[in-house]
């Protein structure tokens, strides 16, 4: 034994190389795929609230921690099988097998990932992603209420808070140039001033809640219950002093929102008697148990990889690859619907979110004993087996090619 220890120490640094590569590689284009789907409705979101496109990248960060948290345990588990199924193709792992290593020996490597990246994906699902959560909201408001700013739409009447309507005819370099003014505002005591010009510009002041606005070349018309008559005035250079809105203030994170709340406040929210409604509490068990569950899913995952990564004998279907996508994203799918549930009433915290880990841990371990403690046992053999009859069924179903007639040769065709 001591004599094949060097050779165990390269195949570990082979194997941990060849999970890298995929890991890394999926993890990447997992979230750049959500981040790109995600990126096109925010453009026009934006747009549509007439905030700065600067703000989509700021928006799009903060949606990076929840698709890391999906990503990382799909990244994982594609890392290990494409690993183990290499090994398994090119008959290196029949080699191993054979001089006495097992499969719990070769799982050091995948698990020697599975301990960081699940404690990683723990601070993600349990602080990052709270936070997160809660600053892209934020966003959201600011672009709302118009804390971002708005931008001011040429050709059309712009209503800047309640007192301020402009129109802008033509914009040049930047918004910085601004020409063919229109601009009434109201000072909410019966004042109005109404004016045109063909140029103007955005000034700041020292006051915060004020702003210059400029103009240059036009005339101004200014109405008010103390004047007899309006009056008017032509100008070369006019300072018009603008308000601006009043902004409302963002909520508190957290309070309602249990998906802003970290992993240690939502347990002295659900169990730990803090002050909540009863909605409240059950909200709070059922985040809580949800980011747990989804944490420890990860330890079960080297073997969910393993018991699919090895194809029957002279087969080099791919078929074990879409079924571990598939079982990963379906069981998060059943975790969101008994967290919803859970949160709604409808069912303990616990039996909707432990039992289906205790049901898919039994069933993953049980692929895992067949492969490796039941001679030439193949967990994925079954299934390939039914694919197998479908596609024969489904090829015996197509019409066959018509054969050619006796006698006659078949007109050639001119290449």
């Amino acid at each position: 034994m001591p004599a094949i220890l060097p050779r165990l120490r390269l195949v570990d640094s082979y194997l941990a190389r060849s999970i890298a590569v995929p890991l890394i590689g999926t993890l990447v284009l997992a979230a750049m795929l959500l981040l790109l789907d995600k990126m096109l409705r925010l453009f026009q979101y934006v747009v549509d609230a007439g905030g700065p496109v600067s703000v989509v990248w700021r928006m799009l960060a903060n949606l990076l921690p929840e698709y890391l948290s999906l990503g990382i345990p799909i990244g994982l588990m594609l890392g290990i099988l494409l690993a183990f199924r290499k090994l398994a193709l090119s008959s290196e792992l029949d080699a191993l097998r054979g001089i006495g290593v097992g499969y719990g020996r070769l799982l050091r490597v995948p698990y020697g990932y599975t301990v960081p990246l699940a404690i990683i994906n723990l601070l993600i699902v349990g602080y990052l992603q709270p936070y997160t959560e809660y600053k892209y909201e934020n966003l959201r408001f600011d672009l709302k209420s118009g804390a971002l700013g708005a931008a001011i739409k040429v050709g059309e009447f712009n209503q800047l808070g309640r007192r301020l309507t402009l129109r802008i005819e033509r914009s040049e370099k930047n918004g910085t140039q601004l020409h063919g003014i229109f601009v009434e505002t109201e000072d909410g005591k019966g004042m109005s001033v109404a004016a045109t010009a063909q140029h103007g510009r955005f000034l700041a002041t020292d006051d915060p809640d004020t702003i210059l606005f400029r103009l240059i070349q036009g005339r101004l018309v200014q109405q008010s219950p103390r004047f007899t008559t309006p009056r008017t005035l032509a100008f070369e250079v006019y300072d018009l002093p603008v308000s601006l809105p009043a902004i409302d203030q963002f909520r508190r994170r957290g309070g309602a929102e249990s998906d802003e709340l970290y992993l240690h406040e939502l347990w002295r929210m659900g169990y730990g008697g803090g002050p909540a409604t009863r909605h409240q509490q059950l909200e709070a068990q059922a985040h809580f148990n949800f980011r747990l569950v989804e944490v420890l899913m990860m330890f079960i995952l080297p073997l969910l990889a393993v018991a699919l990564a090895v194809p029957p004998k002279r087969s080099t279907s791919g078929l074990g690859i879409f079924i571990a996508i598939l079982v990963v994203v379906a069981y998060h799918k059943v975790n969101q619907y008994g967290q919803q549930a859970a949160a709604n009433g409808q069912i303990n915290p616990i039996l909707a979110l432990w039992v289906p880990l205790v049901l898919f841990a039994g069933i993953i371990f049980w692929m895992y004993h067949v492969l490796a403690h039941h001679p030439g046992g193949q967990p994925i053999g079954a299934l390939e087996r039914f694919f197998a009859k479908v596609a024969r069924v489904a090829r015996s179903m197509l019409p066959k090619p018509k054969a050619p007639a006796e006698g006659l040769n078949p007109v050639p065709t001119r290449p």
